[in-house]
């Protein structure tokens, strides 16, 4: 594994930031499942057509979105090839949590013997 913080796709930050947002996480899991524009997209929310656009903002500056324009619909679609680089990232610390928790395993079993054996457990 390569020193935390040191070695990071550049956008990786405004990635986790435009994560951090419920909104934006529910207008990804939106644009999952095709392109939409900001109308169709601000349906399902109790807020304003520019407060979505202000979210898409977010989510374009991450690379996680991309949007065209078509006349007057710019419809916004989803690029995964950021998240990927979040989960990648995320996936350098599974050997850690995997390593920690075989070692807390191994401990509990010990104890487990250890009291199983001094007839603790009678």
């Amino acid at each position: 594994m390569e020193p935390v913080g040191y070695i990071k796709p550049p956008d990786l930050d405004a990635v986790f930031a435009a994560l951090a947002d419920p909104t934006r996480r529910a207008i990804l899991s939106r644009l999952a499942s095709g392109e939409a524009s900001v109308n169709e997209i601000a349906a399902p929310f109790e807020m304003s057509q520019p407060a979505v656009s202000k979210h898409l903002k977010v989510l374009e500056h991450a690379g996680l979105i991309e949007r065209d324009t078509e006349k007057q619909r710019r419809p916004a679609r989803l690029k995964a090839a950021p998240m990927a680089d979040a989960v990648n990232w995320l996936e350098e610390f599974r050997t850690f949590w995997s390593s920690s928790f075989d070692q807390l395993d191994g401990l509990l079993e010990a104890i487990q013997n250890a009291e199983t054996k001094g007839g603790v457990n009678e």
